[in-house]
């Protein structure tokens, strides 16, 4: 997750056995240094005080009466990511390391992602077994505070089946290993009342009590109701656009590195990671370089369902820059002079882009994407390649040296 900005409002750890569940709101941890600093565990009763899963109940009884998500933002082999502006939730399963299978993890968190994804496709009457899931996020970088990111249902409304649960494969000193990927939706409701958590912790209907209108929604009918968010700042800094990282930062010179001295080759490694960006990217090809040095791609985005999709046209453009050298107005112009009525370009750097740029084509309105080194670093995390090792291993399978 990217950095977050902790908000002023907070609860203190002498109130939290009262609170109700406000979101983005701080929930302070306490002062002794050790595990009774915890604040989730006094915030709801009975799900304990480490790891990520935790639960009132019991995963291989079926008998979880709520369960809590909770992700440190710091685990970069395993990289949980909240989509403030689409309401989606990446969650990794607890099974993070070889030598034992997919559901057999002393926590049994896969199991519970297993059971409750199958139950959310079912009838209303499975839905209704499901826990109703609750978001924490480590504020800051010490101490035990947490953010309350919000009520997740599993799944969500634009999601396959497939992308909402998948078993993926990780290797580790050479051995291999699965895990569970889930997607989760946060729903639009901006308190959770204790009245509610306390209803479900005596093991009361979940639909009864305080229950929010959104999860009572989702439960009849399995419809999402997310919480969305547009991001109000459209202009990035320089450090918004780069890894915050060390890993990030290693990951992207790996890229930069492997291209040194034929920067013109990156094309085919930008469009790679446009892709996966942008997985209805159709045909792309490639061109020769032009007489300004650049490299040019052109290629099709599907819109529709299969049997009546239609082919967006883009253009794209690829800068192989370094940490201190951004992109400016001259190679963004040229990408606008390209594109065409009901075109869309692209423009893809391991650099960063200068203020002017964004600001320009903010204001103008063109219909320009800006994936900077940050963007490439987050999209191949997201698909795995979350070392500089497997960074590597995947140029030299993908885009040979001459």
């Amino acid at each position: 997750m990217s950095q977050l900005v902790i908000p002023e409002a907070h609860v203190a750890f002498s109130d939290l056995e009262a609170a109700d569940l406000i979101v983005d709101a701080l929930y302070a941890g306490g002062t002794k240094g050790n595990k009774a600093d915890d604040p989730i565990c006094k915030l709801i009763k009975g799900v304990g005080n480490q790891g990520g899963f935790r639960y009132a109940g019991s995963p291989a009884k079926g008998t979880v009466k709520l369960a809590v998500l909770y992700t440190s933002g710091g685990e970069v082999d395993w990289p949980d990511h909240l989509d403030v502006e689409t309401g989606t939730f990446t969650y990794y399963g607890d099974n993070k390391k070889p030598g034992q299978s997919l559901h057999g993890t002393p926590r049994a968190g896969n199991v519970l992602l297993r059971d409750v994804f199958a139950a959310s496709h079912g009838t209303a009457a499975d839905r209704a077994k499901v826990p109703p899931f609750f978001l924490f996020e480590k504020a800051g970088a010490s101490g035990h505070s947490v953010l309350f990111r919000g009520l997740l249902a599993p799944g969500g409304p634009t999601l396959t089946s497939d992308d909402e649960l998948a078993a993926i494969w990780r290797a580790t000193a050479g051995l291999r290993f699965q895990n569970y990927r889930s997607r989760f939706t946060v729903l639009d409701h901006d308190l959770v009342p204790r009245s509610w958590i306390q209803h479900l912790l005596a093991g009361g209907d979940p639909l009864g009590g305080e229950c929010p209108d959104v999860w009572r929604t989702w439960v009849e009918g399995r419809v999402y109701r997310p919480l969305l968010a547009p991001a109000t700042t459209v202009i990035r800094s320089k450090a918004d656009q780069l890894p915050d990282d060390a890993a990030g930062t290693a990951m992207l010179e790996e890229v930069r590195e492997y291209f040194r001295g034929r920067e013109h080759d990156f094309e085919a490694c930008a469009v790679a990671i446009w892709r996966l960006i942008a997985r209805n990217t159709g045909p792309v090809d490639v061109t020769r370089p032009s007489r300004d040095g650049g490299r040019d791609a052109v290629g099709t985005y599907g819109l529709g369902p299969a049997s009546s999709r239609i082919a967006i046209d883009f253009a794209l453009e690829a800068k192989c820059y370094g940490a201190g050298n951004s992109v400016g107005v001259r190679e963004v112009s040229r990408l606008i002079s390209r594109i065409r009525h009901r075109n869309f370009g692209v423009l893809v750097t391991t650099s960063y882009f200068h203020k002017q740029v964004q600001e320009e084509v903010h204001e103008d309105g063109h219909p320009i994407v800006l994936v900077s080194g940050r963007d490439i670093v987050d999209a191949l995390r997201q698909d795995g390649r979350t070392t500089v090792g497997t960074v590597r291993q995947w140029l030299e399978q993908s885009f040979s040296k001459p």
